[in-house]
């Protein structure tokens, strides 16, 4: 852990083609095949379908751009701050990675050039500082409201791999400021930090039995401690206890990318396994508890579900490529 961020080399060329690549990667996993997969797919698909449509329109929900030549690439998650402003994550490189929108989609500030390899998850703390992940760089920076930095966290201990995913995926906040982080692309793990960004522990490895994972993609903490871990390539949301005890498993679930809870309901982001990655599928309304599935929406297009988001007013909202799709109430 460092307080203060070193400059990261940025070369407009190389960056562009890193960006690029970035975004051809969330499509690059290949689907299942097989009449297994297939059986798979069509259980999961109705399963899904028996569960309540939930009575909401998708809409769509994109930045106004401030200025000419700016330009949103690929949303990869956003998040909802106290006052109801979306905080954008994205992945091109003709804006800042990180864009507060207010509910107009005016651009209300932005920053974070040159600070990314990959942005990958955009989460809010309790106390309304704003922590991203860099899915290449395996690094985590706390921001205040405003866009300063607080805290970096380099992770590292990154595997080689073929492609430039290789590092964390997403963060969440336990009880007294505990950090917990997804280190899912190319090792298959869970880390505990402390608030002041000491590591203290990890749990995981590679697999697919209890407590083991397949790229653990995204997470969310309970108030009662209860750790939820989106086991994407597993099909499933593990449970851990704060100490990474294994405590059960929703299984039976597609590609799992995100997961928001609320309360003791986990929206999550997911599709068919038979699909390429960013591929349609559904945000399905999860009783976190039993696994119950409470109701489902369709989402289609193009880079989809890979974040999740929920209003406070209950109102889902997930990425779609260089915008979310914003699920409001149905009118009778």
């Amino acid at each position: 852990m460092r307080q203060r961020r070193r400059a990261m080399p940025a070369i407009a060329g190389g960056l562009a083609l890193l960006f690029a690549l970035a975004a051809a990667q969330s499509l690059a996993q290949p689907p299942a095949s097989g009449p297994a997969a297939e059986r798979a797919a069509a259980d999961l698909r109705a399963r899904i379908e028996a569960s309540p449509k939930l009575p909401f329109v998708a809409t769509t929900f994109a930045a106004k751009p401030p200025r000419p030549g700016w330009e949103s690439g690929m949303v990869s998650w956003m998040a909802l701050d106290k006052a109801g402003d979306l905080i954008e994550l994205q992945r091109g490189d003709k804006a800042d990675p990180v864009v507060v929108l207010d509910r107009q989609g005016k651009v209300l500030r932005s920053w974070g050039a040159g600070g990314y390899a990959i942005p990958h998850a955009i989460r809010i703390d309790p106390l309304g500082d704003i922590w991203t992940v860099d899915a290449a760089a395996s690094r985590v920076i706390k921001y205040s409201p405003t866009g300063k930095v607080l805290m970096t966290i380099d992770v590292g201990e990154q595997p080689q791999t073929k492609g430039p995913f290789n590092g964390t995926s997403d963060i969440a906040f336990g009880p007294n400021g505990r950090l917990f982080i997804t280190d899912g692309y190319g090792n298959a793990r869970v880390l505990e930090y402390s608030a002041e960004g000491k590591r203290l522990r990890q749990w995981g490895e590679h697999g697919a039995g209890p407590g083991q994972f397949h790229l653990p993609h995204a997470l969310q903490i309970g108030v009662d401690g209860t750790v939820y871990v989106a086991d994407r390539e597993n099909g499933r949301i593990e449970k851990f206890d704060l100490d990474g005890r294994f405590l059960g498993e929703i299984d039976g679930l597609g590609r799992t990318y995100s997961i928001k809870l609320v309360g003791d309901v986990l929206w999550a982001g997911m599709a068919p396994f038979t699909l390429p990655t960013g591929a349609p599928g559904w945000v399905v309304k999860i009783d976190a508890r039993t696994g119950k599935l409470l109701g489902h929406l369709d989402v289609d297009g193009e880079h989809v579900l890979h974040g999740v988001e929920v209003t406070a007013a209950g109102e889902p909202i997930t990425t779609a490529g260089d915008h979310v799709i914003w699920f409001k109430p149905a009118r009778p």
